[in-house]
């Protein structure tokens, strides 16, 4: 099969398109043959920071077929169509956990499919699992035309509605934002946060802070919160190191929680995707819940969509499209 690997060197990494062996799903484990799979901004950290060790795969989330399945496994068939998170996803054949996987809704077109599974798993369990969303609050989403700020918005509005506003640093994507739903734009350097956020909010301040940025931008999240309010830190766009003001933490109550897959165990990381399939898959198959596709690239040319994801002008998920006959075939081409 053909697989995009991360190539290690003491420079930092690069990506390349090789034939590999095929893998074996092991007891427990699936084999999936891959249609498309999203690209993720932690993916070019990944190849960034890969300065030794063997090539390995790149990919935390695909989208397919099952292909065959390991010893114990009852809940899968070969021919079932599947969303996953695992490793190694970018690429023609990928073996995951069985309880990895998503069922994929009927009808649902396998490119949307295939924004659907690591974005909206983090953004579930951020918002809902630690952020403790109700009905009608309103939330802030920083950097709001990244995979996981944008699925953040889908799920509060679908689950909530909730009134949400969105930052960005860019006036050229405000617009696009309303569009998808934001209810309001802050423009990041031009537009006083805070002072919006007192205006939409008649001066109570946003129930939670998506911040996946960081930094800085620490300290305004903080002064936008309401009494008791909740901010769940899911990146570091802007640094990772911040000043905190624990007066304002003390004042108000308020909950900072920080959220990563990195540290957890196998059986949180399942927990996590079956809360958001019982929540989310419902509204995706319903058409209550969707992602903006910016652009789609070929397997080979992964490198090529990695390089587009880091000049920040995308709104929404890359897509690698890894089967092009097969989706061809079922659109009717």
């Amino acid at each position: 099969m053909l697989a995009a690997r991360i190539v290690p060197s003491p420079s930092g990494g690069s990506l390349s398109v090789e034939p590999v062996p095929d893998p074996i799903p092991g007891p427990g484990e699936v084999l999936v043959r891959v249609f498309a799979s999203g690209v993720n901004r932690g993916e070019l950290k990944m190849v960034a920071k890969a300065q030794s060790g063997a090539p390995r795969g790149i990919g935390v989330e695909f989208v397919g077929v099952v292909d065959a399945v390991g010893e114990g496994v009852d809940q899968w068939v070969a021919g079932d169509k599947v969303l996953g998170h695992g490793t190694g996803g970018q690429a023609e054949l990928v073996v995951a956990a069985d309880r990895a996987l998503m069922r994929m809704p009927e009808g649902l077109p396998w490119i949307d499919a295939a924004t659907f599974p690591n974005v909206f798993i983090t953004a579930h369990d951020a918002l809902v699992t630690n952020g403790r969303l109700a009905q009608g609050e309103t939330v802030l989403v920083n950097a709001a035309a990244s995979g996981i700020a944008l699925a953040a918005m889908r799920i509060a509005k679908s689950l909530a509605g909730a009134t949400v506003i969105a930052t960005t640093r860019s006036p050229a994507k405000a617009q696009r934002l309303l569009e998808l739903g934001a209810d309001h734009v802050i423009v990041v350097g031009r537009d006083d946060q805070a002072e919006v956020v007192r205006q939409v909010t008649d001066g109570r301040g946003v129930d939670i802070v998506i911040d996946s940025v960081g930094g800085t931008d620490l300290e305004v999240n903080l002064s936008c919160l309401a009494v008791k309010g909740r901010l769940v830190n899911i990146g570091r766009l802007g640094s990772s190191s911040a000043h905190l003001d624990l007066e304002t933490l003390w004042f108000k109550r308020l909950h900072l929680i920080g959220v990563t897959f990195q540290t957890r165990t196998e059986e949180e990381r399942f927990a996590c995707i079956e809360a958001c399939g019982r929540d989310l898959l419902p509204k995706l198959a319903q058409g209550e819940l969707s992602m903006p596709v910016d652009r789609t690239f070929p397997l080979e040319a992964v490198a090529d969509a990695h390089e587009y994801m880091a000049t920040d002008a995308h709104v929404g998920k890359i897509v690698i499209v890894v089967a092009k006959d097969l989706l061809d075939e079922e659109a009717g081409k």
